[in-house]
This record gives structure tokens, sequence and C-alpha cells, in this order.
């Protein structure tokens, strides 16, 4: 079993008691989990097939080309938290505040294979 599979596994348990929305990315930055709560953000037609979809592809934010929250973790191998950035929801014309946080998920190597991203709107639901 590879180490974001067993990482899954081991985190599935402990999911539901996430009450903000969470996802999982591989290290391409595919979305290989999620919550609830992340899912039910989403509008219908973005939330559909959303495994396997590019992060970046389903929240617009402004730190992806040059700041990435998951490519900062990685990085420096430890937790990154990112206050008040804009952006948006894919399809969703309305611009949203997110507070993120990212924790990197390793191997035995400590060679990144993925990371958890909590995501939370101070503003409410975003859509």
């Amino acid at each position: 079993m590879d180490a974001l599979s067993a990482f899954l596994e081991r985190f599935k348990p402990l999911a539901d008691v996430f009450m903000d929305s969470y996802f999982v990315v591989d290290a391409e930055r595919n979305i290989v989990d999620f919550n609830r709560t992340f899912f039910s953000m989403l509008p219908r037609q973005v939330a559909r097939g959303l495994k396997g979809k590019k992060c970046y592809e389903v929240l617009e934010l402004e730190i992806c080309k040059e700041r990435c929250i998951a490519e900062q973790c990685w990085r420096d191998k430890r937790h990154v938290r990112l206050d008040e950035i804009n952006g948006r929801i894919a399809t969703v014309e309305n611009p949203v505040r997110f507070i993120l946080s990212a924790i990197p998920i390793l191997d035995e190597a400590g060679t990144p294979v993925g990371a958890l991203e909590l995501t939370f709107t101070p503003d409410g639901d975003p859509k």
C-alpha cells in the first residue's frame, strides 16, 4: 500500500469530526478525497466527478500560481496556514474569502505524496 492510501485509511475514521471542509490532494494536486462539507459548498456541476480534478480547477484562489499552499507545505515539510485569501469557486461569480490550512502527507523517506487541506469561508456559504 502506498503512503497516500495508508494515510487515507488511517484518516477516514477521524474525518467525521471535521466541521470545516477539507480535501486531500496527491503530489500532482489531484483531489483524491474530501468530506461532505467540502462537497456541499460546491455547485452541483463542480461537485460531480470531484475526485481526480485539480484543486485549482475547483477553488480558483489568488495564491494558486505563485504561492500554492500545498507546494508551501511540501517545500517546508510542515503545516501552513493562510488567512484572508481571495478567490472563487469554479463557476460561481461571487468572490469568496478563505482561510486555508494544509499539512503535508509524507512517505517513510519524508517525500511529499499529498496534502490535507482545510478550507473555511468566514463569510458563510460561498454559493
